[in-house]
């Protein structure tokens, strides 16, 4: 098995103070990390499929989001990243140092619960979609990419892991590519973008909630703040800010750049996603998406077959980068809730729970896929529960962040504060109207 050590390099980090020596790569892609891979795996399959059915069912109505979400989930996932580099812990950590063993058990068995969902929703997906280019059994490849993820997180240096999800965010440009390819209703969708407009129908209210919910997903916040944990091992001079707060200014600054470029991304990808489904099923009446593969087909007589294997080569791409980081962040969780040796930079024989986890997770995901559930509904209702799941685990991530015994210095204050509770307040009025449509 591979050797998982951590060979540092000075000039491969943009906090070190020392003289860069020898060849580097430009500055902001040494400072892009987990930002800009937790942004790009925002928009996974099952995210893809909620995009389109937005866009198919909605047509542009709904684009507003993608504003309206963008300052929202750079807030939380700035404040995801500052408790991990502030204290050397990632949330679950922390909250078992702070708060009391059932609520921690209660937040991390949802978080462990959505992303299961999550998982054997995307394995499902990038099976259908690779069905496409090449027709296989669905079974063999639900197999063979869930077979990948493991292998991924069991046998690459973490270094090259996090080169490989590196790598994996560019299959995210497709979706930018097909929405300049299709036919644009300009104005439209200038309008509705911003100028929001909500009926307040169960079905809109639905779709909203999950377009959110899998915007500002749970499994994001402890996965940034769990490989800022990692990061502090892989660079030698890096140490938590409680106990080097000189290094603080640097490190809030690349967290801040990674952050705001790694959701931006995301954002446009799936304002991307949205507007090409809008121009071409929802223009066109079809109104009702099953699967993310059938969005796929359904592109290739309205906006061409080059349009729809760009829209088909992504879903299978994201998915790739999506189910290792779905199984990671339920991983993380779980090991610093129980205080297992963690991490991705250790070696399975050093955190052999840990790596248990990632594998179990992982296939239970599998079997549900195999499940008698329709995919489009599993890739659905997967978003309404991470959204509904992330109103308790954002309560908790803010009143974390803003205790000074617990960040000391770098406890969160002022503007970054407020918006992190306003992105609060708003995942809860939309996870409650969702509710409240589905009672009455």
């Amino acid at each position: 098995m591979a050797d998982r050590r951590i060979i540092p390099a000075a000039d491969d980090d943009p906090e070190d103070p020392s003289p860069v020596v020898g060849p580097s790569y430009p500055r902001l892609l040494r400072i892009l990390g987990p930002g800009l891979i937790t942004g790009a795996s925002d928009d996974d399959p099952s995210g893809i499929a909620t995009y389109a059915q937005a866009g198919a069912q909605f047509g542009y109505g709904l684009t507003w989001t993608m504003l309206v979400t963008y300052p929202m989930m750079c807030a939380i996932q700035m404040i995801s990243a500052r408790i991990g580099r502030t204290t050397g812990h990632g949330i679950a950590g922390v909250l078992r140092r702070h708060y009391s063993p059932p609520l921690l058990s209660f937040i991390v068995t949802l978080l462990l619960v959505a992303n299961t969902i999550n998982l054997g929703a995307d394995l499902g997906a990038m099976a259908d979609a690779l069905g496409l280019l090449l027709p296989a059994p669905h079974a063999l490849y639900v197999l063979l990419f869930a077979a990948i993820c493991i292998a991924m997180q069991l046998f690459l240096q973490y270094t090259r892991y996090v080169a490989v999800l590196k790598w994996l965010t560019l299959v995210l440009f497709a979706y930018l590519i097909s929405a300049v390819i299709v036919h644009v209703d300009w104005l439209t969708l200038v309008r509705d973008l911003v100028l929001p407009r909500l009926s307040w129908r169960s079905d809109e209210l639905l779709t909203l909630v999950a377009v959110c919910g899998t915007t500002i997903s749970p499994y994001l916040f402890f996965w940034q703040s769990a490989e800022e944990v990692e990061d502090l091992r892989v660079h030698p001079h890096r140490v938590d800010l409680l106990d080097a707060p000189g290094q603080g200014a640097g490190a809030l600054r690349r967290i801040e750049v990674d952050t705001l470029t790694g959701m931006g991304y995301s954002n446009l990808v799936s304002l991307a996603i949205i507007v090409t489904t809008a121009a071409t099923l929802g223009a066109h009446g079809i109104t009702d998406v099953q699967t993310s593969a059938q969005a796929a087909i359904a592109l290739r007589p309205l906006a061409g077959r080059f349009a729809a294997t760009l829209f088909t080569a992504g879903i299978i791409g994201t998915g790739l980068l999506a189910v290792p980081v779905l199984a990671g962040s339920a991983a993380y969780a779980i090991g610093e809730a129980r205080r297992w040796p963690a991490g991705l930079g250790r070696r399975p024989k050093e955190a052999q729970a840990f790596y248990a986890t990632v594998v179990l997770a992982t296939l239970v995901g599998m079997i549900i896929d195999f499940a008698p559930i329709d995919p489009m509904r599993a890739l659905y209702w997967s978003a309404v529960v991470n959204g509904i799941t992330a109103v308790p685990v954002m309560v908790l991530t803010m009143l974390a962040a803003s205790r000074r015994d617990i960040m000391g210095a770098f406890a969160v204050t002022g503007t970054l504060r407020a918006l992190g509770w306003i992105s609060t307040l708003f995942m809860a009025v939309i996870a409650a109207a969702t509710l409240a449509s589905a009672v009455l």
